[in-house]
C-alpha cells in the first residue's frame, strides 16, 4: 500500500465484514456480495444537483470512503480516505426505443455486476444515471457490501433525497450527526468474549451435526458450488393472516417465520432438534444512537429450535420468542467462534440452511 496524506482512519473489520471479505477473495468469481439497486425515476431531475447530492453523502459517511487491505499482515483492516470521488456517469439514452432500451439497460446491469469492484480502492461504489425520457430516467447504484446492510442503505437512501431536495431548493439539509462506523468497532474490541462464548458453548452442547434438509442431492466429484435466487410472494391474504396471528399473540412477525422454517425443517430431516442460519440486525449493542449509525451491523447466527409437536403452537413460538431475546446481548460475537463452540468438527458447518 502506497503512503499517503489521504487517510482519515485505520482499524479492524466487523466480524460480518471479515466474513464477506474471506468470500469475496476465496471464490472472486462470484457477484454474491455485490448489492446493485436500479430505480425508476419520473420527474424534471436536476443532474448536477443529483450528483452533487451523492458526493455529499459519501463526504459525510466514512464507510463510504472506505478500503480493505490483507496483505502481509496478520488481520485485515479497512482504511478510511479523508476524500474521494464517487464515479458518476450519466447517459442519454432518449434516441433509443422503449425496447432498445430495455435490452440495453438489461445488458447494462450485466455488464456492471460483472465489473465488480477493486477492494483495495475507494470508494468501493459507483452511480449511473440514463435519461429515458423528457421525464424519466433510470438510476443503478452499486457498492461493495462490505461498506452497508440493508438498514444502513435506506439510511443513506434517505439522506441523499433530503440532500438533493435541498439543493434544489438553495437551502442548507437539516441532517443529524450520525455517529461514524469506527465507533462500534471500537465497542467490539472492549468486549470479553469469554461469558459470550460460555453463553454459546450451553446453547449448542450435544449438537453434533449439521440438520439435513432432506432433498439434498450429492454434489458429483469436481462440481463447483453455484447458487441461484429464487423469490416466493404469500398470496396478500394469508400475509394478512399471518401479520393479525402475530399482533394477536404478541409475536414479531420473524419469529412467527422462523418458527414455521424450524418445523418444515423438522419434517423434511426427520429431526425435532434443528439449527439453521438467521441474520440478525447487530443494533441492539448498548451502543448510543447505534440505530442511526452506517455500516455493516449484521451478523449471522445459529438459531436452535427445540419442535415439539404436542406443544400449543403459539405458547411454543412465544416460548422461541423469549429465547431469542436472550441471546441479543450474545448476537456480536463471531459465527466463527459461535462454530469453535459447538461440538461439531471443524470441518462441518453449523447449518445448511
Amino acid at each position: 500500500m502506497r503512503k499517503t496524506g489521504n487517510i482519515e482512519a485505520i482499524y479492524p473489520l466487523s466480524p460480518m465484514q471479515e466474513g464477506i471479505l474471506f468470500h469475496a477473495l476465496y471464490s472472486p468469481g462470484t457477484m454474491g456480495y455485490l448489492e446493485q439497486f436500479s430505480y425508476t425515476l419520473e420527474g424534471n431531475l436536476n443532474v448536477p444537483a443529483f450528483e452533487k447530492a451523492w458526493q455529499k453523502v459519501v463526504a459525510r459517511h466514512p464507510i463510504l470512503r472506505t478500503l480493505f487491505t490483507w496483505e502481509k499482515r496478520n488481520q485485515p483492516l479497512q482504511i478510511v480516505r479523508q476524500k474521494v470521488t464517487v464515479p458518476f456517469a450519466f447517459e442519454d439514452w432518449r434516441s433509443y426505443s422503449p425496447s432498445e432500451q430495455e435490452s440495453q439497460l438489461e445488458a447494462f446491469l450485466i455488464s456492471d455486476r460483472e465489473l465488480g469492484f477493486n477492494l483495495s480502492k475507494a470508494p468501493l461504489m459507483r452511480l449511473h444515471l440514463i435519461r429515458l425520457g423528457e421525464r424519466r430516467y433510470q438510476f443503478t447504484w452499486c457498492f461493495h457490501h462490505l461498506l452497508l446492510d440493508g438498514w444502513s442503505g435506506q439510511i443513506v437512501l434517505s439522506e441523499f433525497f433530503n440532500i438533493y431536495e435541498s439543493i434544489c431548493k438553495s437551502e442548507a439539509p437539516k441532517l443529524p450527526v450520525r455517529r461514524p462506523y469506527r465507533e462500534f468497532i471500537a465497542w467490539l474490541q472492549k468486549q470479553d468474549l469469554t461469558q459470550t462464548e460460555r453463553f454459546w458453548r450451553t446453547y449448542l452442547s450435544g449438537f453434533t451435526k449439521p440438520t439435513p434438509f432432506g432433498i439434498d442431492r450429492p454434489k458429483t466429484k469436481g462440481q463447483m458450488e453455484a447458487y441461484t435466487k429464487q423469490e416466493f410472494a404469500l398470496p396478500e391474504d394469508l400475509t394478512k393472516r399471518l401479520k393479525l396471528f402475530a399482533q394477536e399473540q404478541h409475536l414479531t412477525m420473524s419469529t412467527t417465520i422462523e418458527g414455521i422454517w424450524a418445523i418444515i425443517l423438522s419434517r423434511y430431516s426427520n429431526e425435532h432438534d434443528v439449527v439453521f442460519g438467521a441474520t440478525v440486525s447487530g443494533r441492539t449493542v448498548p451502543l448510543v444512537d447505534i440505530e442511526n449509525m452506517v455500516g455493516v451491523f449484521i451478523n449471522t447466527l445459529p438459531l436452535r429450535v427445540s419442535v415439539k409437536p404436542a406443544e400449543s403452537f403459539s405458547e411454543w413460538l412465544k416460548s422461541l420468542q423469549a429465547r431469542q431475546a436472550k441471546m441479543q446481548i450474545y448476537e456480536h460475537c463471531p459465527l466463527t467462534h459461535i462454530q469453535q463452540c459447538s461440538d461439531l468438527p471443524a470441518y462441518l458447518p453449523l447449518f445448511e440452511s
